[in-house]
C-alpha cells in the first residue's frame, strides 16, 4: 500500500512537530499497529499457497522466539495458542524495545528465508513491506531499520548513509561474506548493549576485510597476521595510487591507531582484577570507524591496478 501524505501529517511538518532526532528507548503504539498492518499485507492470500505461507511464517517466528526466550507461549496466561495471535498480542503489549525489535527482525527473516525456498510470495511485496517499515521507523523518529537481514541502530543518519550503508553494500559481495557476518554481529551486539563484544567484532570484520583483500591479490600473509601486519602489507604493495604517497603515513596511522587500538584497550585482552567498562559512545565510534575503513579499503581494492599491469 502506498504511504499517504494525509492532512494531519502535513500539519505536523508545518508546525515543526516532526522528530528531528532519533530515540531508541521507546516504540510508539501507533508504530506497532502500523507494523502489524504491514505484516498482514505481505500476504495477499490470492491462493492457498499464500495462506500456507502466512501460517508457516507466524508459526516458525513464534517457535524461534519461544525457544530463545525459554517460554512456552509469548503471551503469558493466555490459552489462545494460535501463533499469529501470540505474535501480534505480544508485539503490541508493553514488551521491551529489544523484544519488539526481535519480533520485527525474526518475522522478516523468516519470510525472506521461506520465500527463498518456496517462492509463494511476490518478492516485491516483501521489499515494499521492508521499505515501509523502515520509513515508519524514521517517520516516528525511532532510530532503527531493517537492513541486510538484521535490525540495526542508526545513531547518525549522515554517517549511516555515507559509511555504514555503503559498507554493508560492499561486504554483501560473497567474497567478503566472513567480514560481512562479523560486521553484522557487531551491530547485533551494539543493539543488545554488549559494547565490548561490539568492538571485538568490529576488529574481526576489519581484519577479515584486510585478509580477504590480501588473499585476492595474492600477497603473502599468514592466518595469524594481525591488523598492523595486514595494513603494512597493503601499503607495501601500493594498494593506493602512487600520487597519494605523501599521505600514506597519515592514512596508515589512522588505520593502525583506529579500530585495533580501541579493541586492544577495551576488549582484546584480560581485564585483570579491575573490570573494564566500555561506554556506548565508544562502541558507536568503533562501528562508524570500522564502516569508514571498510569502504575505504574495499573501494581501494576495486580500483587497484597492480604495477606489473599498469606498466604494460
Amino acid at each position: 500500500m502506498a504511504i499517504a501524505d494525509i492532512y494531519s501529517k502535513r500539519q505536523k511538518r508545518a508546525n515543526g512537530e516532526v522528530p528531528d532526532v532519533y530515540t531508541y528507548d521507546e516504540i510508539p503504539q501507533t508504530l506497532k499497529v502500523q507494523i502489524v498492518q504491514i505484516f498482514k499485507e505481505i500476504f495477499n492470500k490470492n491462493n492457498s499457497y499464500q495462506i500456507q505461507m502466512e501460517s508457516a511464517s507466524y508459526s516458525r517466528c513464534s517457535r524461534i522466539l519461544c525457544r530463545e526466550y525459554g517460554v512456552f507461549n509469548l503471551v503469558e496466561n493466555d490459552f489462545n495458542e494460535d501463533p499469529k495471535y501470540q505474535i501480534t498480542i505480544s508485539f503490541i503489549s508493553k514488551i521491551s524495545v529489544e523484544k519488539a525489535l526481535d519480533v520485527v527482525e525474526t518475522f522478516l527473516r523468516v519470510i525472506i528465508i521461506l520465500n527463498g525456498k518456496f517462492s509463494y510470495l511476490d518478492p516485491k511485496a516483501i521489499e515494499d513491506a521492508i521499505s515501509e517499515i523502515n520509513y515508519r521507523f524514521k517517520e516516528h523518529g525511532v532510530g532503527y531499520r531493517f537492513e541486510s537481514g538484521q535490525i540495526i541502530r542508526i545513531d547518525n543518519e549522515i554517517i549511516h548513509s555515507e559509511a555504514v550503508k555503503p559498507a554493508l553494500a560492499l561486504l554483501h559481495d560473497p567474497v567478503f561474506a566472513g567480514a560481512n557476518d562479523e560486521f553484522l554481529k557487531a551491530y547485533d551486539h551494539y543493539r543488545h548493549k554488549r559494547y565490548k563484544e561490539t568492538i571485538a567484532s568490529c576488529n574481526h570484520s576489519f581484519e577479515s576485510t584486510l585478509k580477504i583483500i590480501c588473499q585476492l591479490n595474492g600477497w603473502d600473509i599468514t592466518p595469524k597476521d594481525g591488523a598492523s601486519k595486514l595494513i603494512k602489507k597493503c601499503f607495501d604493495n601500493h594498494l593506493l595510487p602512487q600520487y597519494l604517497d605523501n599521505q600514506f603515513s597519515s592514512v596508515k596511522s589512522v588505520l593502525e591507531s583506529g579500530i585495533p587500538t580501541i579493541r586492544n584497550k577495551t576488549s582484546g585482552h584480560g581485564q585483570g582484577s579491575e573490570k573494564t567498562e566500555v561506554p556506548e559512545y565508544l562502541a558507536q565510534y568503533a562501528l562508524n570507524l570500522t564502516a569508514s575503513a571498510i569502504v575505504f579499503l574495499v573501494n581501494a581494492h576495486k580500483n587497484f591496478v597492480p604495477e606489473e599491469v599498469s606498466n604494460l
